[in-house]
């Protein structure tokens, strides 16, 4: 739906990279499709000294590499152009954000964008402080007028452990509101992802076998085919369960696992979604090594192509132990979940990007035709591909033509590529306009927040602290560690391979 309120959205960080590869691009599509006030307006701040005419240039340039709307009219790129403004300011100076609450004031008169103004930090971690408490020294916190509105993004990461998340948030709540605080997880933004919720609870097939009784074990991946590439030193001080584990792939469990909220409001659907983190059976650093597998790409050959190994990688320890392999099993402790497994596996340098949960049914009590030894023994899955390829797929067993009872496992699948007529939207493009609407469902709450590095740091200590928490080495453009294949246990459980047909010219994943 269009967005009512006009408003300023102002970009901390507006030289980067973030910047002009997403948000410009997420904001002109919106404009394309008109789902932008007029009054609207984007004020860029930073310390690079750019006048209003230089950063229009700059993001028309960046328009013109990043944008993916191919039939937008001169006419419009040029209006939208002509909202773009820019300050430059030195942010950790508290004295400098006078200039961004008077150039807002004029920006209200000449715009028309009625004191509702958007923050979004796209900046590096350390000047959040700064900047909050910036703009908590000119008030513009603070709605000016009733039906006013005022609020904040705050790009991962959310801390790096239990105690800096922690202080993060009280840092946050000591200027804004928390309904005001909209912590951004682009993983959120995915259709696919948000799918999961109306596939669960818009189908009254799907949810009864959605539980202990039916269910054997749900698996989750996200692969990526890449290295670290040039974040050598990024990584060394994160590492794959930073990364991606303790916020991305912790999210979308939370909207695997939750129970149905009471109605499709966002503290509804985040009480649901705490409710699974604050579920999760903790991993102690006693006994890290029966639940986790870590490991870390070495140097190998991709399709005739050499590749450096992580510690060969810019920017890292010659010894580094930090893992770009992470695989963690644990349980959800409640009446849904009880004794199911969770399998959750991310890395870099494997075979292929993609990104996929995977519901593992249990099997039929009595295998009568697997027994006959006419064919294989049939599991029941179902397949909800996030990227790429995104679709759903639901595995199971029909007779095979021609004479006898030769049973083969067969798929009923829906792609969203097969919808010619609709256009999947970036997921930053969603995630803006459901914080210019005030809707936060798919934002992350403090307390998940909290609940999710709660059950990270143990980990994080037992593979710190835990001499027998060993990382292993694994060749790029495999599926990781052959060490990981023990969570899943002795008894039949497989992780999924996404892609059995990969060529020698692409690693495109289909579902």
């Amino acid at each position: 739906m269009p967005v009512k309120d006009s408003c300023a959205i102002v970009i901390f960080g507006a030289s980067g990279d973030l910047t002009k590869r997403k948000l410009v691009p997420a904001l002109f599509e919106l404009h394309c499709q008109g789902l932008l006030p007029e009054g609207f307006a984007v004020l860029g701040v930073g310390r690079t000294a750019y006048s209003d005419e230089a950063f229009r240039e700059a993001q028309r340039e960046a328009l013109e590499a990043f944008s993916k709307t191919v039939d937008a009219t001169p006419e419009q790129r040029e209006q939208f152009i002509n909202k773009l403004f820019y300050e430059s300011i030195d942010t950790s100076r508290r004295e400098d954000y006078a200039a961004i609450r008077r150039r807002l004031t004029e920006l209200d008169k000449s715009q028309g964008t009625s004191g509702n103004y958007l923050f979004y930090l796209s900046t590096p971690p350390a000047l959040a402080a700064p900047i909050v408490s910036g703009l908590g020294a000119e008030h513009l916190q603070i709605p000016a007028h009733e039906g006013c509105w005022r609020r904040l993004i705050v790009e991962k990461p959310f801390g790096i452990d239990l105690k800096s998340a922690t202080d993060l948030n009280h840092m946050l709540q000591a200027v804004f509101k928390e309904d005001q605080i909209f912590r951004i997880d682009h993983y959120l933004g995915k259709e696919t992802v948000q799918n999961l919720l109306v596939f669960r609870f818009a189908n009254g097939i799907f949810e009864p076998l959605w539980n202990r009784n039916y269910v054997d074990y749900v698996e989750i991946t996200a692969a990526e085919n890449i290295g670290v590439e040039d974040r050598g030193g990024y990584y060394e001080g994160s590492g794959a369960l930073r990364d991606m584990v303790q916020n991305h792939m912790l999210q979308v469990v939370g909207m695997t696992a939750m129970e149905a909220p009471s109605s499709f409001d966002a503290r509804a659907v985040r009480n649901e979604t705490l409710k699974v983190f604050q579920s999760l059976r903790p991993i102690t650093p006693e006994n890290v090594q029966h639940h986790t597998i870590r490991g870390q790409y070495i140097a190998s050959k991709i399709r005739g192509r050499d590749v450096s190994g992580y510690r060969q990688e810019k920017g890292v320890d010659a010894e580094s132990r930090t893992e770009t392999y992470a695989a963690v099993r644990f349980h959800i402790d409640n009446w849904r979940w009880g004794g199911v497994p969770f399998v959750v596996r991310t890395g870099k340098r494997l075979p292929t990007r993609v990104s996929e949960v995977v519901v593992h049914f249990k099997p039929t009590p009595h295998r009568i035709f697997g027994s006959l030894g006419t064919g294989e023994n049939i599991t029941n899955s179902l397949i909800i591909r996030i990227q790429p390829d995104e679709g759903v797929v639901l595995k199971f067993g029909l007779k095979r033509p021609g004479a006898g009872f030769e049973a083969r496992s067969v798929a009923m699948d829906f792609h969203y590529s097969d919808l010619s007529d609709v256009r999947l939207p970036d997921a930053y493009e969603r995630l803006l306009l459901d914080c210019l609407h005030g809707d936060a469902t798919l934002f992350t709450r403090g307390d998940a927040v909290e609940a999710c590095w709660a059950f990270v740091d143990p980990i994080l200590e037992g593979w710190r602290s835990n001499p027998e928490s060993k990382i292993y080495g694994y060749p790029g453009g495999t599926w990781g560690p052959p060490e990981a294949d023990r969570l899943l246990g002795a008894d039949g459980r497989t992780w999924r391979q996404p892609c059995k047909n990969l060529s020698e010219n692409t690693d495109y994943c289909e579902l």
